[in-house]
């Protein structure tokens, strides 16, 4: 949803390291959330096949910067340097890199994995562990993911979609909303 309330050109970049569910839910997440504060917005997808090559991530993030996208999601490292080097927004994932990035990183989902481990730790404990989906604790609902503080940006996102994401955030931790879950590989819609 800020991805979409703070572009300009209406061009986001999203740079993933493989395409499995786990990246393509992100991904497709993303997408949807700055579809609803931004329709006209388009995507251009790129993956880079590694799970660390941050050179390799950073010429991804340039080539989207240099058709226009002047957000650019950085499921991968090295996305960011690229919208800092070319003065572009990005968003973060997984950790909070704005302190890296203060004037590049708008904002970042966080992963939290405590929710996980400590249902799996009681259990253990109790004597009754058994395998089971544990991927529903990394919903926000059950704290397994957050958004990071705005920090630098509090006062630059719009207040019309900082509004926006409070009351979704809100509605999802009370169960009015969901998140819908979408493992399908996403796709560039930029022309």
């Amino acid at each position: 949803m800020v991805a979409g309330g703070v572009t300009k050109s209406n061009r986001i970049g999203m740079v993933g390291g493989f395409p499995i569910p786990e990246v393509n839910r992100l991904m497709n997440a993303l997408m949807a959330g700055a579809k609803e504060t931004n329709p006209k917005v388009e995507f251009s997808v790129s993956f880079i096949n590694s799970w660390f090559d941050p050179p390799k991530a950073k010429e991804a993030a340039f080539a989207m910067i240099d058709k226009g996208a002047d957000v650019i999601y950085a499921e991968r490292f090295g996305v960011s340097d690229a919208a800092k080097e070319k003065g572009k927004l990005a968003i973060g994932n997984v950790i909070d890199t704005q302190s890296q990035y203060p004037d590049t990183v708008v904002a970042s989902a966080l992963w939290n994995f405590e929710p996980a481990a400590d249902r799996a730790i009681k259990l253990v404990k109790e004597g009754k562990f058994t395998a089971e989906d544990y991927g529903v604790y990394a919903q926000m609902k059950h704290k397994g993911s957050e958004l990071a503080p705005f920090g630098t940006f509090e006062k630059k996102i719009p207040a019309d979609i900082v509004a926006k994401v409070k009351a979704r955030q809100a509605d999802i931790l009370s169960g009015k909303f969901t998140v819908k879950v979408d493992d399908a590989q996403p796709k560039s819609t930029a022309k």
